[in-house]
C-alpha cells in the first residue's frame, strides 16, 4: 500500500509539474505578443495548442511512473501500427478540426472580433478554439461551427476589407441625348476628379431607360468613404456643368 502511495505522489507531482509548466508557457506567449486582432487570433489558438501538449505529455508521464502502465505501454507499442491506425480513425475529424485552426490562426480568413457570416452563421468571432470556432449573434445566440467547416466553406468577412470605397452618382438625360456620348463624356469627368483613385478605371452604364427619359450611372473609386462622400458630390458638380456645355440638358 505505501508503494502504491509513493507512486501515486510521484505521478500527482509529476502532473502538477506539467500544469504549472502549462500556466508557464500561457503566460510565456502573453507576455510575447501584442494583442492585436491577427495577432490574438494566433494567440489563442498556438496558447491552447501548447497548453494542450503540455498537459497531455504531463499526464503520459505520470502514468508512465506507475510500473504496470509501463508494462502495458509496452506491449501497445509493439503493435504501434495497428493503435495508431485505429486512433487515426477514430481522431479523424478532431485532428481535422484542430489542424484546421491552426491554418485559420496564421492564414486568417476571420479573426477575434471580426463580423463574419458562415452559412446560416452571422455575428462576431468571439472564440477560436482547437476544434470550435464560436460565432456570436445579434441576439446572443452562439454558433459552434467546426474548424473544418471554415476551412472549406466560404467566408464573408465584413470587417477585413479594402480601404477604397465607391462612390456612384445617378444622372438623368433625356432620350433624344447620344447616350455613347454621354457615357463617355461621365467617364472622363471622373478620370479629371482629384478623389477617384486613378489606378481603378470608372465604369458608366444606361442604368434605367423609360419613355419620359434615361438614368446614367457613373461609378468611380475613392482612397476612403469621406473621399468617396466627396467625390460623388464633385461629380454632380462636374457633370451638370459638362452636360450643359455638350447640349444635353438645352
Amino acid at each position: 500500500m505505501d508503494e502504491w502511495v509513493e507512486r501515486a505522489i510521484v505521478a500527482g507531482a509529476v502532473l502538477l509539474v506539467a500544469l504549472v509548466a502549462a500556466r508557464l508557457v500561457d503566460r510565456w506567449i502573453a507576455h510575447r505578443l501584442e494583442l492585436r486582432p491577427e495577432i490574438a487570433t494566433r494567440y489563442q489558438v498556438v496558447r491552447r495548442s501548447a497548453v494542450a501538449i503540455v498537459v497531455a505529455i504531463g499526464i503520459l508521464s505520470a502514468l508512465l511512473v506507475i510500473p504496470e502502465v509501463r508494462a502495458i505501454a509496452g506491449t501497445l507499442l509493439a503493435s504501434s501500427a495497428v493503435i495508431a491506425l485505429v486512433f487515426g480513425l477514430a481522431a479523424q475529424t478532431t485532428l481535422s478540426n484542430w489542424v484546421a485552426g491552426l491554418l485559420i490562426a496564421f492564414v486568417q480568413p476571420l479573426r477575434l472580433g471580426d463580423s463574419v457570416t458562415v452559412a446560416t452563421a452571422t455575428g462576431t468571432v468571439s472564440e477560436i478554439g482547437l476544434t470550435y470556432t464560436v460565432i456570436r449573434s445579434a441576439d446572443g445566440s452562439r454558433f459552434y461551427v467546426p474548424n473544418a467547416k471554415l476551412a472549406s466553406d466560404t467566408i464573408r468577412n465584413a470587417t477585413i476589407a479594402s480601404s477604397e470605397h465607391l462612390a456612384a452618382v445617378s444622372v438623368p438625360v433625356p432620350l433624344s441625348a447620344d447616350l455613347d456620348r454621354v457615357l463617355q463624356v461621365l467617364i472622363e469627368e471622373a478620370r479629371q476628379a482629384p478623389e477617384a483613385v486613378p489606378e481603378r478605371e470608372p465604369t458608366a452604364t444606361v442604368s434605367q431607360l423609360e419613355a419620359t427619359g434615361a438614368v446614367v450611372t457613373i461609378e468611380a473609386w475613392a482612397r476612403s468613404a469621406a473621399q468617396a462622400s466627396e467625390l460623388a458630390g464633385d461629380l454632380r458638380g462636374r457633370l451638370s456643368d459638362r452636360l450643359r456645355r455638350e447640349g444635353v440638358y438645352a
